[in-house]
């Protein structure tokens, strides 16, 4: 597994996740590996801290800002919504970039 190719906003990061109760946030998928493309998304996951109420809007809403914090398509994956056949594969291939 490699580091992200793409540059990440360490602080606007921070401050964005700070602001939407995020316990943490990484990278996973296409962005840390070689077949990465110019037009591909970027895999989020996303963990929220334990008294969060994330709705489906909001967790869209989200999902939006970091695509223009990014400034290409994300793909932001709530970790307790990880599927049982993935989650570990996942689990196991991530960098993280935000952790409180």
């Amino acid at each position: 597994m490699g580091r992200a190719r793409i540059p990440i906003p360490r602080e606007r990061i921070t401050d964005f996740c700070r602001r939407n109760q995020v316990r943490s946030l990484a990278l996973f998928g296409s962005v840390l590996r070689a077949d990465f493309r110019s037009d591909s998304d970027v895999d989020l996951l996303v963990e929220f801290e334990p008294n969060a109420r994330i709705g489906f809007l909001a967790l869209g809403r989200m999902q939006r800002e970091l695509t223009a914090l990014l400034e290409r398509p994300v793909d932001l994956v709530p970790k307790d919504g990880l599927k049982p056949l993935i989650r570990q594969e996942v689990l196991n291939s991530t960098e993280v970039i935000y952790a409180r």
